[in-house]
């Protein structure tokens, strides 16, 4: 799984077919059928535009995808959330960010060992304590569409909740490429022993991409610099 997160996190345009044709590359010799069930199990898809072969379930509910026209000019115009993957003490947890698309300033985060809710209202009313977004937009994972967090939400009526439609990961493409960063800038790099050596490790990565990483799509500013500023 290790090795399927690397890949995916470099290409995730691939699909189990071309993940598994490079394990097999790397000598890992897997057959594809077990590639295609780690990667449901990872929650893992080739981020490209497909046919929607699935219906909408009834349980949770969903919103449209309102960012297609949307010029992102200041802070605080749009948030993006996801979740993503981090290996630690030979097991997987849960990281959840809330990043400001403008500025791609984290605005919060939280590591989790459990799929819950929970621990994304946890980041979500954090992130809202520092301000709030004209518009908030997630997938439509189970964890953004709970009638729980949706509340939480609904609780700020000036904010417009905007959702990915189905099979269309590039409309969250600024959320992805921090995943991208922070799996090759510092999940990579370390081999985490617990949880908490994890958080620590995460929280000084993510004050570093605040304050001291420079961006080329800011023009070499920081995050912080343009969302502060």
């Amino acid at each position: 799984m290790n090795r399927i997160d690397e890949i995916y996190t470099e290409f995730p345009y691939y699909g189990y077919p071309r993940i598994t044709a490079q394990l097999n590359r790397d000598k890992i010799h897997v057959n594809h059928k077990k590639v295609a069930r780690l990667m449901r199990i990872m929650g893992l898809k080739a981020i490209c535009p497909k046919r929607n072969l699935s219906k909408a379930t009834q349980q949770n509910q969903t919103y449209p995808y309102l960012l297609k026209e949307v010029n992102i000019n200041h802070p605080n115009h749009v948030w993006g959330t996801d979740i993503t993957y981090v290996r630690a003490c030979r097991t997987w947890f849960y990281l959840v960010a809330i990043l400001d698309w403008y500025s791609r300033y984290v605005i919060a985060w939280k590591l989790s060992s459990s799929m819950s809710v929970n621990f994304c209202i946890t980041c979500l009313e954090e992130a809202l304590k520092v301000t709030q977004p004209e518009y908030h937009n997630s997938d439509q994972g189970s964890q953004f569409t709970s009638a729980d967090y949706l509340s939480t939400l609904e609780q700020h009526p000036e904010i417009k909740i905007s959702m990915d439609g189905k099979g269309r990961c590039f409309d969250n493409i600024f959320t992805e490429r921090l995943w991208r960063s922070v799996k090759y800038e510092e999940v990579y790099l370390h081999d985490y022993t617990s949880q908490d050596e994890a958080e620590d490790s995460l929280a000084r990565y993510f004050n570093k991409y605040n304050t001291r990483r420079l961006h080329q799509s800011l023009n070499y500013q920081t995050p912080a610099e343009i969302y502060f500023r």
